[in-house]
């Protein structure tokens, strides 16, 4: 089992000089997340060249934001700065962050994905990249009669791990990737996870053994007396992911838990988020924005992004659950 934390540059240069003493006290592995802040090449450069040891990961590049081979080329770059340190994480986002930010539609992201991720491994190979998608061609059909094209980069392997929690998406990670960025784990419902990672596993002839399982888990280190307070703002942190995040037809937090879960206190403000209660005050129905990533109750959905500050996210390591 192995150590990691995620960060968000948007927290500051303090939040990238804290992976850079956690190093130093033994973490194996850090990841870098972008959801609406600070995007996760520009500190992972700076983490190649202020780290040694550890591996660092993009938690996640966001699918649609980037030509597929951009990312490859932001993925060998990284690999080459790094010494080969580098994992590349994607996810789909989420159609609020896709198309309220970045105008670009979110449609079909289990192909959109599965293609990426095709056209990444192809580009990684240094030879000329060609693809005849339904969602991408390269070169481009009908254009100027370009011609096949490959990076000036050395050739290298890249380790890409998907961030999924949709059924299909869990299968199409089990399939194809190296690794699954869980999010929204819950242990005593691994099989809501891993029925599914397991048939995709199947379907390229592969077992549990052969995926890295990269799974978090948060502390909170807080006096006893301040417990309660704790506990109260973290439901509201979560729910925000259970219903102020994504739009009024699309949160994919709400939709994966509200089967066969009961109505605790954070449903209860989930629905109030989604119009089923009292209008909530505006500051918890817009989070805690500019400090840094949202905590899982302010975050985009397919991303383990963590703030490192009074709470740190000390448990996503791989090859086991803390």
């Amino acid at each position: 089992m192995r150590t990691a934390t995620t960060i968000e540059a948007a927290a500051g240069r303090e939040t990238v000089d804290f992976a850079v003493e956690a190093e130093k006290l033994g973490l194996d592995v850090c990841w870098v997340a972008e959801a609406w802040g600070a995007d996760a090449p520009s500190p992972l450069g700076y983490l190649a060249a202020r780290t040694e040891t550890m591996l660092l990961g993009s938690g996640v590049i966001q699918v649609g934001t980037r030509s597929p081979v951009t990312i490859a080329q932001t993925a060998m770059t990284l690999a080459h700065l790094s010494g080969g340190r580098f994992l590349l994480g994607l996810g789909v986002s989420g159609p609020q962050v896709m198309e309220g930010l970045h105008g670009v539609p979110f449609g079909h992201p289990l192909g959109r994905m599965r293609e990426t991720v095709e056209i990444v491994r192809q580009t990684f190979t240094g030879e000329k990249v060609t693809y005849a998608g339904r969602h991408y061609g390269l070169p481009l059909p009908g254009g100027y009669g370009s011609k096949p094209m490959r990076v000036s980069l050395p050739p290298v392997s890249v380790p890409v791990y998907l961030a999924t929690l949709s059924p299909k998406m869990l299968a199409l990670t089990g399939e194809i990737a190296d690794g699954w960025l869980g999010t929204s784990f819950i242990p005593e419902r691994a099989d809501a996870y891993f029925s599914y990672l397991d048939a995709g596993l199947a379907r390229s002839g592969r077992t549990r053994a052969d995926l890295d399982i990269c799974q978090g888990a948060e502390i909170s280190l807080v006096p006893e007396a301040e417990l309660p307070g704790t506990i109260a703002a973290r439901k509201k942190e979560l729910a925000f992911s259970l219903g102020g995040m994504g739009t009024a037809t699309a949160n994919f937090y709400n939709d994966a838990g509200r089967p066969g879960h009961r109505r605790d206190g954070a449903g209860h403000h989930a629905d109030r988020h989604r119009g089923h209660g009292p209008r909530p005050a505006a500051g918890l129905a817009r989070g805690r924005r500019g400090h840094g990533p949202p905590l899982p109750g302010r975050r985009h959905p397919d991303h383990p992004a963590q703030h490192p500050g009074p709470r740190h996210r000390i448990g996503q390591g791989c090859h086991g659950f803390i």
